[in-house]
């Protein structure tokens, strides 16, 4: 389409200009960027200023996004956390997902819309997002706390549900009638099965030592996930599941693999920036004539979500056996829609499912609680502290469930996270593991982790210059973070990112001169290791405390004589 610029580039300098000034003054009221770039989109589209519209450009780059956003979780879809944490992510997950939509399903019945309608709104309404409860609970440091990881367990199993979802929205959409229903249901399983077959042999045979190789370039590597996930994506939606299915299980064939967390730390800016075309479209596409009269409703179903959701988490931890803390504060994780519930309403917009009224009805919903449970999240210990005497409805009077949980947690802790795992890096982690320190090795060297997995502590594939990988890791564990890294700006790098994500330990990084060593300790360091000098200075104190043995040896020996 012709812009009101002239030219599709200038229209994009405006947009991301524009995206940028409102994502700052996001950022500084300490709102998600989702809800600035909708903002955006309504502010500059054809609702207001008329400066920006739609095109192929901006449609391909928002398709990208989500096809990345997917590919992404399925890559973090740890299934060791489901499994670890027993049957409450799952009983949490899906009681939440159940009595969300039965609950959503019957209030918008009431606020007059029809069954189809209703159903696409409840469950819109079910879906948390597992992008900015992961960045909240990481700011506050709270990822491994135990109402974090089960915060986290839940959140998977609503990923898995929302594409099983979209795959069964799929279906119904190229159904004429009943009976073509139940053909389609049956072709989508035949198709699904040897699809997931297909993922299986690759994942098992070709995906593992393909990227060993590839991860000898990093560059390389990312590529392959970039081109294997909007591949997959392509070859979903030509076998009737939808792009964002086929990114998904792009992301879950690549989860196994020991590069996963450095592949999703390295895709996180990309898909961030994709995404903003995804939610500037989407606010572009909003009527702010119809949405007035979508407020009240609005309204009602976000004090629902803001509300209910945590009641009904609150109410299934605490019948698990867990304390009425640690059921509020994950609670507080599903005051708000997902980017899925915005997703799930394009695709039902694009069946023909649902209206754009509809649509905009989700979308201010998800303006609201976005808003609104961050702030709960951020103030969530002073919000609990103001209301746990009315909370004890939801304990029971033994926690036995957390008891447990808190002390399997204690045998997984890390002491020492480690970078580097050379012939200096790994003779220092036998060395820390010998006296009985608990010790994370990282290196970017597929063939070192390789060789280290067969002792007898935790190696990960990943690297210090990558400030995104950092907050992958158990910083809040660890005591000491050590780098033997050959590199001074890696070291800057690594001190920078610990430094921006509050990491309360000690760094110690080595160092080739004297001069570097200076900039290090003022970079934040507290110990710089020079391992040549050092090295010397062990040898000489060695030879000189031999050498005083000898001497004083000699000198006995003589008096003896005498």
């Amino acid at each position: 389409m012709t812009s009101v610029f002239g030219d599709v580039f200038t229209e994009m300098a405006v947009l991301l200009s524009i995206a940028a000034v409102v994502g700052a003054i996001g950022v500084r009221l300490r709102q998600p960027l989702i809800v600035a770039f909708i903002v955006v989109g309504i502010l500059v589209g054809p609702a207001a200023l008329g400066w920006v519209s739609a095109n192929d450009q901006v449609d391909l780059l928002a398709k990208l996004g989500i096809a990345l956003l997917l590919f992404v979780v399925g890559l973090k879809l740890d299934l060791h956390i489901i499994r670890t944490m027993g049957p409450v992510a799952l009983a949490a997950g899906l009681g939440q997902v159940f009595f969300t939509s039965i609950i959503g399903y019957f209030i918008a019945i009431a606020l007059g819309m029809t069954p189809v309608m209703a159903i696409y709104v409840a469950v819109a309404l079910t879906f948390s997002s597992t992008i900015i409860i992961v960045k909240l609970l990481s700011d506050k440091r709270e990822v491994d706390a135990l109402h974090g990881r089960i915060a986290i367990g839940f959140l998977i199993v609503q990923d898995i549900v929302v594409v099983l979802v979209m795959i069964a929205l799929t279906a119904l959409g190229e159904a004429t009638d009943v009976a073509s229903l139940g053909k389609e249901a049956v072709g989508v399983l035949l198709k699904g099965a040897l699809f997931l077959a297909a993922i299986a042999v690759l994942m098992r045979y070709v995906l593992t030592p393909l990227l060993h190789q590839l991860a000898r370039s990093p560059e390389l590597l990312v590529l392959f996930a970039i081109a294997w996930a909007v591949a997959l994506a392509a070859t979903g939606e030509h076998l009737g599941f939808s792009r964002e299915v086929g990114a998904f299980l792009a992301g879950v064939s690549l989860a196994s693999t020991p590069y996963r967390e450095t592949i999703g730390a390295r895709l996180v800016s990309l898909r961030d920036f994709l995404l903003l075309f995804f939610f500037i479209d989407l606010g572009a596409g909003l009527n702010l004539a119809t949405l007035g009269a979508q407020v009240w409703p609005a309204i009602i179903l976000s004090l629902f979500v803001l509300i209910g959701n945590p009641l009904i988490v609150m109410t299934i931890l605490g019948a698990m056996g867990y304390k009425k803390r640690t059921g509020f504060l994950a609670g507080l994780t599903v005051a708000q829609i997902s980017e899925f519930s915005l997703i799930l309403g394009a695709l039902g917009l694009s069946l023909g499912h649902i209206d754009v009224d509809t649509m905009g009805l989700i979308t201010l919903v998800g303006l609201i609680t976005i808003s609104a449970s961050t702030y709960m999240i951020l103030y969530s210990h002073l919000l609990y502290e103001r209301i746990a005497p009315w909370l004890g409805l939801f304990e029971r009077r033994h926690a036995y469930r957390e008891e447990a949980q808190t002390q399997d947690r204690q045998d997984h802790e890390v002491d020492i996270i480690l970078f580097g795992l050379g012939r200096f890096g790994s003779r220092i982690a036998a060395e820390l593991q010998h006296r009985g320190y608990r010790v994370l090795g990282i290196d970017l060297d597929p063939e070192l982790l390789h060789r280290q997995e067969k002792r007898s502590y935790a190696v990960r594939f990943g690297d210090a210059d990558d400030p995104e990988f950092l907050a992958t890791l158990p910083l809040d564990q660890a005591n000491w973070v050590l780098s033997s890294v050959r590199d001074k700006h890696t070291h800057l790098t690594l001190l920078h990112g610990l430094q921006h994500y509050d990491y309360r330990g000690r760094v110690a990084v080595t160092a080739h001169s004297a001069a570097d060593a200076e900039q290090l300790k003022q970079a934040g360091a507290d110990r710089v290791l020079i391992p040549y000098a050092d090295a010397a200075t062990d040898a000489v104190d060695t030879l000189l405390a031999a050498d005083g043995d000898s001497n004083t040896s000699t000198q006995e020996n003589s008096r003896i004589n005498v």
